[in-house]
């Protein structure tokens, strides 16, 4: 017989002791990115709330179940079970999705579970992989959508924040909040989740200058610089709440207050901005006037204020390293990708080039 320590291991190498665990314990690997957390956490929930109507256990998933779940990804049924307005998780009228995925979004979850069976079979806690048999076919080339709001864009965005109704107290402060949301997000630069945890202690002053300290990306520490106007619009938001313009030192109300029925300064969460800013686009895309504009704000998301905030700063003149220092890029390649005046001076200057050379 082989030694005890040379015997090989059968018993899994995470306690879990049920598949919510199981999925518990790989989600936590994440917690450090609360993007990605989240995201992934939504796709797990999908699957075993699917596999628990089903019956079924992870353990039990064949290959034939993970082709009837990518056509339920596409078409969940039956409709008014699974598909909803979008909601935060707590929100007793939650449902799983709020319309069915398209195609790059199916792919997207297929590869998050197939990167937590992978996990789940090296820590022995599953046997096998089904959705690495998966084949996977050649994806056709698709026009890339510019993921940002040109000059029009924005300014039409902005006359939609200032003509939200103001006729009671308590929209007044979904106003103001919503006005806030945007001016945030967009003189900073500041990925969504990094605004939902912020609080007013984040902010320093240092040799007469505004500063916020974040925990980004990857757990990430940066410091992002404050202009006046942002920290004139947090005044003017503060203001709305009752509070004094400038936050005290140590302060911990949070940069995003949820509205109360007291007006008490809650933080509003990662899912809640989210909602907020696509309620604003969908109100912008409904008055748009044009169908270019329409068509913008019908994809929009959070995450083109930040790349919004990228391509303005190049185009006022802000130097293309202290934009991407700004943004906390790795690599000044992913800023340059918004140096938009670029693509603008080389069409441009491809008019110089004629076939009549006599001009």
């Amino acid at each position: 017989m082989l030694p005890d320590l040379l015997r090989p291991a059968s018993a899994p190498l995470i306690q879990a002791r049920s598949d919510a665990q199981a999925v518990l314990t790989w989600l936590a690997e994440h917690a450090d990115r609360p993007a990605t957390l989240a995201g992934y956490r939504k796709e797990a929930e999908r699957l075993l709330l699917w596999l628990a109507e089903r019956g079924q256990t992870l353990a039990q998933v064949r290959r034939e179940d993970v082709l009837d779940y990518r056509r339920f990804l596409a078409s969940p049924h039956p409709a008014e079970r699974w598909i909803g307005p979008a909601r935060p998780r707590s929100h007793p009228e939650w449902k799983p999705f709020s319309k069915p995925l398209a195609p790059a979004s199916v792919e997207h979850s297929q590869t998050v579970l197939g990167a937590l069976f992978g996990y789940l079979n090296d820590a022995g806690y599953l046997n096998g992989n089904p959705f690495r048999l998966l084949r996977r076919g050649r994806k056709p080339p698709q026009r890339q959508m510019e993921r940002f709001f040109d000059a029009a864009c924005w300014r039409h965005l902005q006359a939609t924040l200032d003509a939200l109704p103001r006729d009671t107290a308590r929209q007044v402060l979904h106003a103001e909040r919503a006005r806030w949301l945007f001016t945030l997000l967009y003189l900073s630069g500041a990925r969504r989740a990094e605004a939902a945890a912020a609080r007013c202690a984040d902010l320093s002053r240092r040799n007469g200058n505004w500063w916020w300290d974040v925990v980004g990306k990857g757990g990430v520490a940066a410091r992002i610089p404050l202009s006046d106007e942002w920290m004139d619009a947090l005044g003017r938001y503060r203001r709305s709440l009752g509070l004094a313009a400038q936050p005290a030192a140590g302060e911990e109300t949070p940069l995003i207050c949820r509205v109360g029925a007291k007006g008490r300064t809650e933080p509003l969460s990662d899912k809640a901005v989210y909602l907020i800013c696509k309620q604003i686009f969908a109100l912008a895309e409904q008055s748009a006037p044009d169908d270019a504009l329409r068509e913008s704000l019908r994809h929009a998301t959070t995450h083109w204020l930040r790349h919004t905030a990228a391509s303005h700063q190049l185009e006022a003149g802000v130097p293309l390293l202290l934009v991407s220092q700004n943004l906390r890029h790795a690599s000044i390649q992913t800023t340059r990708r918004y140096l938009h005046s670029e693509e603008d001076a080389r069409h441009q200057a491809s008019r110089l080039h004629k076939l009549d050379r006599s001009e």
